[in-house]
């Protein structure tokens, strides 16, 4: 009862060697999945609508986490994000997309050729409905 046979005396402790090295492969994992994400949603954070922006010396400042752009082509279309609104829906339109908090920064692209007094309007609205966090958007001069 007592006899062992040779190599099993000790079979519950086994000798590993002591590991020293980074398993990297985890973090590469996570790192892609990270790239892919910013991929897909860098461009939802763009907006489409052409306009001829004006050049600015002003030192840029940082983009807001969910900007919301509200652009006037040189036809006097008013967007709101990529989607054309008229100037009396713009006001509702933006109370909804900013759920109301009327410290979001509301961030207006115009064409260089637009009339300023179109400009003007909109900033109108804009104030009427309290918001008056209005960032104008310019070509960035090299």
């Amino acid at each position: 009862m007592g006899a062992k046979v040779g190599g099993d005396e000790n079979k519950s402790s086994k000798n590993y060697a002591d590991n020293a090295e980074i398993n990297v492969v985890p973090f590469v994992d996570v790192m892609l999945v990270l790239l892919i994400i910013f991929m897909v949603a860098a461009p939802l954070a763009t907006v489409n609508v052409q306009v001829d922006l004006p050049p600015s010396n002003a030192e840029p400042t940082p983009n807001p986490k969910d900007p919301v752009f509200v652009s006037i082509q040189k036809t006097g279309q008013i967007f709101l994000g990529d989607n054309e609104i008229t100037l009396d829906r713009l006001g509702d339109a933006v109370m909804t997309r900013t759920l109301g908090d009327r410290e979001n920064r509301i961030m207006v692209r115009a064409d260089r050729d637009v009339i300023y007094g179109n400009v003007m309007r909109v900033m109108n609205v804009l104030q009427d409905y309290g918001f008056y966090k209005v960032a104008l958007v310019a070509e960035e001069v090299v």
